[in-house]
């Protein structure tokens, strides 16, 4: 598990030493956390804790700030990514289906499909085949809070990716790609 630190972000650490010795001097949380272990460990390269430092505390800070439309619609996330999954693949699924678009877990999934049945936002059909099978589909309310909340989520996330001019949002999504696309197939052929 790599470390992210606590450190208030742009405080200054340092004396703009390279944090790892790749790149321009860094003064991010994950910088001050790699200068730290720099000191008292300089025999380890911390070459990858930089990268994967950056990606869980983004992914943090992204958990924490990125979902204001969905709060203001009284959802989370998950409950969204389950409305989205039914949304986009435009055809009923099972709870096992959503599970797997969803990468989440078959309670998870439960537990949020009751929650969103309840609103009214997902109805559930029978296998007229098999009793123990469901079939999950958006009701008409579902599919207008989904496309209604969509077009202001990507406002949302596009307002926080302005940091990062066209060219770089570009490259970055280019290189999370590639590494997610060999983490997907690690893990793939780890469950072989």
């Amino acid at each position: 598990m790599t470390e992210t630190g606590d450190t208030p972000t742009g405080e200054e650490t340092g004396s703009g030493d390279r944090a790892g010795g790749g790149g321009a001097a860094r003064n991010d949380t994950v910088a001050a956390v790699v200068r730290q272990w720099q000191t008292v460990r300089p025999d380890l390269d911390t070459g990858p804790m930089e990268i994967i430092g950056r990606v869980n505390r983004c992914a943090a800070l992204l958990q924490q700030a990125e979902d204001a439309p969905l709060r203001a619609v009284g959802l989370s996330r998950p409950e969204f990514d389950l409305l989205g999954a039914l949304r986009r693949t435009g055809h009923e699924l099972t709870p096992g289906e959503l599970a797997r678009e969803t990468f989440s877990s078959g309670a998870a999934v439960t537990k949020r499909l009751k929650q969103l049945t309840e609103r009214g936002l997902v109805e559930r059909r029978g296998d007229a085949r098999d009793r123990r099978v469901a079939h999950l589909r958006l009701t008409d309310a579902g599919r207008d809070v989904v496309d209604g909340v969509l077009p202001e989520q990507l406002a949302y996330e596009s307002a926080v990716l302005s940091a990062l001019d066209d060219g770089s949002q570009g490259e970055l999504a280019d290189l999370l790609g590639e590494l997610l696309s060999r983490l997907e197939g690690h893990m793939r052929a780890l469950r072989i």
